[in-house]
């Protein structure tokens, strides 16, 4: 369990640093493979300009490049916070085999990242959302997935 402190704590550091600098939100997160980190970021929404630089995400991205696979099945997420919706998505997405976080989203929506709606959004018909999404029926709407079907040499995902 220690071990597993010792590394939450490493992401509380950069989501501080990442405060006291002015880079980003106060979040930090880091990837373990082999009890090694191979990945540490902190959150880049603001210098960046990009809504999906969360810390989380930034990790992932940083540790499939260094494992040069897009799956991360061996690696070990943690967070100084519990990971938001679109961060639950991409961990699952790279397969992870756990993660630990320190905060809650309820400690998140104290400080002011209140991620409640996007949780009551995901549980409504697409066009009862707050930003309504309407599907369009095209005739060639399948083709890109007829293909992927047929494609013998694909990487499955």
């Amino acid at each position: 369990m220690q071990q597993h402190q010792d590394y939450l704590q490493q992401t509380i550091q950069l989501a501080a640093d990442n405060v006291n600098t002015g880079r980003g939100g106060p979040y930090g997160a880091i990837i373990v493979q082999n009890k090694q980190i191979i990945a540490a970021c902190a959150n880049q929404v603001t210098s960046t300009l990009d809504p999906t630089a969360h810390a989380e995400v930034m990790a992932i991205r940083a540790a499939c490049h260094f494992v040069q696979h897009f799956q991360l099945p061996d690696c070990i997420l943690y967070s100084s916070c519990e990971p938001c919706p679109m961060c639950l998505g991409a961990i699952y997405w790279a397969r992870l085999q756990q993660v630990y976080f320190a905060c809650d989203r309820h400690d998140a929506a104290n400080a002011g990242f209140d991620d409640g709606f996007i949780y009551t959004e995901i549980a409504l018909a697409p066009e009862q959302r707050k930003i309504p999404m309407y599907s369009v029926a095209l005739t060639d709407a399948l083709l890109p997935f007829t293909l992927w079907k047929n494609v013998a040499s694909k990487i499955t995902y």
